[in-house]
């Protein structure tokens, strides 16, 4: 499914509902830049096509990314166009680091975040998100899911502290989400009625979510962590 369409057509407020985990990511990475310095360095692990790169105006933002998962995309705006597991910067370069739903595309997340860790200066800090119940994208580069235990092991192995892991929306979000995924099983004519009944119950499940109280049901976390 095109989500990016989907921005562009619904209001804000229904966006935010409809497509609350790319609204919460938007919120944390802007929260995040604005909590940096100005002139900080800042790596964006992952960056794609550069989308939260209007967000660290005030940085020196570095976007690297190998440039294979989406052929539809434009990786020219990159500033390095590299393997994460070996970036190609010197230990302690940055003040700080992003990487958003990149992890369940790398085949040695570890690795990939140990590399992270050493260009990070003492203290420097990371924001991550990663996905637990997600659809295959990005195919054949798609390789993990996480829990939010696997997300901690992975960042404490890496040399990170201070680490918290926030779940993203629990089961009533997650099952409002999967009821739009289910549109793009329709079109044409089937479409218009697909919709009728799939959209209206996921725009009201999300009221609903409290009751997950636990959030083992979820579409992803975002993380935040820090160098020792």
């Amino acid at each position: 499914m095109n989500y990016r369409r989907i921005e562009r057509l619904l209001p804000g407020w229904l966006r935010r509902n409809a497509l609350y985990f790319e609204a919460r990511i938007e919120d944390a990475v802007k929260e995040f830049a604005g909590s940096l310095g100005a002139g900080a360095r800042v790596l964006d692990a992952g960056a794609g096509e550069g989308r939260y790169a209007a967000h660290f105006a005030r940085q020196r933002y570095y976007g690297v990314d190998l440039g294979v998962g989406d052929a539809a995309w434009d990786y020219r705006r990159l500033d390095a166009v590299a393997d994460l597991a070996a970036l190609p910067f010197a230990a302690g370069c940055f003040a700080a680091a992003v990487s958003v739903v990149t992890l369940e595309h790398v085949r040695e997340p570890a690795r990939v975040l140990a590399e992270m860790a050493r260009t990070l200066k003492p203290g420097g800090r990371l924001l991550l998100v990663a996905p637990q119940e997600w659809e295959v994208h990005q195919a054949p580069h798609d390789y993990y899911r996480f829990t939010r235990y696997g997300l901690r092991s992975l960042l404490e192995g890496a040399g990170f502290m201070d680490i918290h892991v926030l779940p993203v929306g629990g089961y009533f979000r997650l099952l409002a989400r999967r009821l739009l995924n289910g549109l793009q099983f329709f079109h044409g004519i089937w479409l218009v009625p697909a919709a009728l009944l799939l959209v209206p119950p996921a725009l009201v499940l999300p009221a609903l979510d409290s009751l997950d109280r636990d959030r083992n049901f979820t579409l992803g976390y975002i993380c935040k962590a820090k160098m020792r």
